[in-house]
């Protein structure tokens, strides 16, 4: 049985998530104001820099294998 999903599917859907909690860690700061919603920031903030950290490794990981492998 093969995996559904190959190694650049992942990583486009890791992109996007880490867009969407980059964007709303941002939106959630304390420059825009009280907001009310009962996310500690600190812990959203790290997890999108997790995985736009993520993302990052593995778009390095794909580039080498552009480079190294013909």
């Amino acid at each position: 049985m093969q995996f559904p999903l190959s190694f650049w599917d992942i990583s486009v859907w890791i992109a996007v998530i880490a867009i969407i909690l980059l964007a709303t860690s941002e939106l959630l700061s304390p420059h825009h104001g009280e907001t009310g919603i009962l996310i500690e920031e600190n812990r959203l903030r790290m997890v999108a820099l997790f995985f736009a950290i993520l993302f990052i490794l593995i778009v390095l990981i794909h580039v080498y294998q552009i480079i190294a492998l013909p």
